[in-house]
């Protein structure tokens, strides 16, 4: 039957009562076994002691099978019920250690006054509820500097239920007032705009003297108007030109009038034909001056080796975990144990000094007992014996009976082992040999 450890702790942290010399907890285990034979409900609500090889610690494991659950953190209901039952196996104890202690033998009298001190015990996180069952821990123990109590029960009263916690709901926030945009003036811009180019007037096109006909009645306006505006800048023209020609035939009389006539006609001509088509004003396009750039400084070239590529490392692969112990949590749950047992190879990550290899253990357990057998040096076998306990918290306890003995005559310290569930169930597991020396370990199925 798999036992459930609720509590460990040293021994020097409590103070142990007892009568005439002798402490309770040295006589725990026959105080258990003659309340059993008198069938006292006492017997299962007392933890069952477990000290270590150095004597100065203590593990207590539950009588029962069940689901364990702190006093603290049980239910006003739990609490209740657990106190009625507690009280009346209290009672019953205290009327058969009262009946003992007026014994005349000396030895039932003996036992009355430890039976009536193991009632004691620390405060009240030290009781356990198993099953809904109350289950006491360091039993036979008071605190130090502190006596025994009347009331045993009375630190019970002081455990205060949890504040409820109140949760507030955040106050609303006032809506934020609409403030209107506000736009202010535009800044001047920063660089003055181009002023456009001004268009080039355009000059009517001067018509050349149509021979006088009777003009159309539906002629436009405008026409009439530009021609009127163009009769005299023509005669003046004409003037211009024929002024000088008069002038010459009158002082020349030779020359004959006759011949400056048509020239003048022509000048006259390609007067009104300029002022028709004026000629096109071109304006020059000067290209903008090219800037030379200062010249470069010049180095001589040099060829630089790239730079080495770094290749992250791969991630490391996961450790086969085929052969591993796996810690099924249906069964940690219930307190069961039956996933330790069989055979295993237990790999420690120590070397041995004189052959630089590790030593080799195989534990071979079934039902939380077994024996461990160790290897190391030139072939050296040692022995032990093992117990194992799961711990209410779900972590699992191996531990041995002394020192592993030896084939050449030498004892071999062996580790008290830690195992928790981790990923996928697998344990992982830690080997503490002395308060500083911890070191991983590993399980591997070798048989079933």
């Amino acid at each position: 039957m798999a036992k459930t450890l609720l509590r460990s702790g040293n021994l020097d942290d409590f103070q142990a009562v007892g009568d005439n010399g002798q402490s309770v907890f040295d006589s725990a285990l026959q105080i258990r076994e003659t309340l059993r034979l008198r069938k006292q409900p006492l017997v299962d609500y007392l933890a069952i002691p477990q000290r270590n090889d150095d004597g100065d610690r203590v593990d207590w494991y539950a009588p029962l099978e069940g689901k364990a659950t702190s006093w603290l953190a049980a239910s006003d209901a739990q609490r209740k019920q657990a106190r009625r039952l507690l009280e009346s196996a209290l009672a019953s104890a205290s009327a058969l250690s009262q009946r003992c202690r007026q014994s005349d033998k000396t030895a039932l009298a003996h036992f009355g006054a430890l039976l009536e001190k193991a009632l004691q015990f620390p405060a009240a996180n030290h009781v356990w509820l198993v099953d809904g069952k109350p289950v006491v821990t360091f039993w036979g123990f008071v605190s130090i500097n502190e006596g025994l109590r009347d009331d045993i029960l009375a630190c019970l009263n002081d455990v205060e239920p949890a504040p409820p916690v109140i949760e507030t709901l955040p106050a609303e926030e006032p809506e934020a007032p609409m403030v209107k945009p506000q736009l202010s003036e535009p800044d001047a811009p920063l660089l003055m705009p181009t002023p456009e180019p001004t268009a080039m007037p355009v000059i009517a096109p001067v018509s050349e003297p149509a021979p006088q006909v009777q003009p159309a009645p539906a002629a436009p306006a405008p026409t009439r108007r530009k021609s009127v505006w163009l009769l005299p800048v023509a005669a003046a023209v004409i003037a211009a030109i024929a002024g000088p020609v008069l002038w010459t035939s009158l002082q020349n009389p030779s020359t004959p009038a006759v011949a400056a006539a048509p020239k003048a006609v022509e000048d006259k001509i390609a007067a009104v034909h300029a002022l028709e088509n004026p000629t096109p004003v071109v304006a020059e396009v000067k290209p903008a001056p090219v800037v030379e750039a200062p010249p470069l400084p010049l180095v001589q070239a040099s060829i630089s080796q790239p730079e080495p590529v770094v290749t992250p490392p791969a991630p490391a692969q996961p450790e086969d975990t085929r052969n591993a112990m796996l810690m099924d949590a249906d069964q940690v749950k219930i307190g069961s144990t039956r996933f330790l047992n069989g055979s295993w190879r237990v790999q420690v990550e120590s070397r041995d000094p004189i052959t630089g290899k590790p030593p080799s253990l195989r534990y071979d357990i079934k039902n939380n007992k077994g024996s461990v057998r160790v290897t190391h040096g030139d072939n050296i076998v040692c022995r032990g014996e093992v117990f194992s306990g799961l711990h209410s918290s779900g972590e699992l306890m191996i531990k041995t009976r002394g020192n592993a003995r030896c084939t050449d005559g030498s004892r071999f310290p062996l580790p008290e082992i830690t195992c928790k569930s981790g990923e996928g169930n697998v344990a992982q597991c830690t080997a503490r040999y002395d308060q500083n020396t911890l070191l991983p370990l590993t399980f591997k199925k070798a048989s079933a």
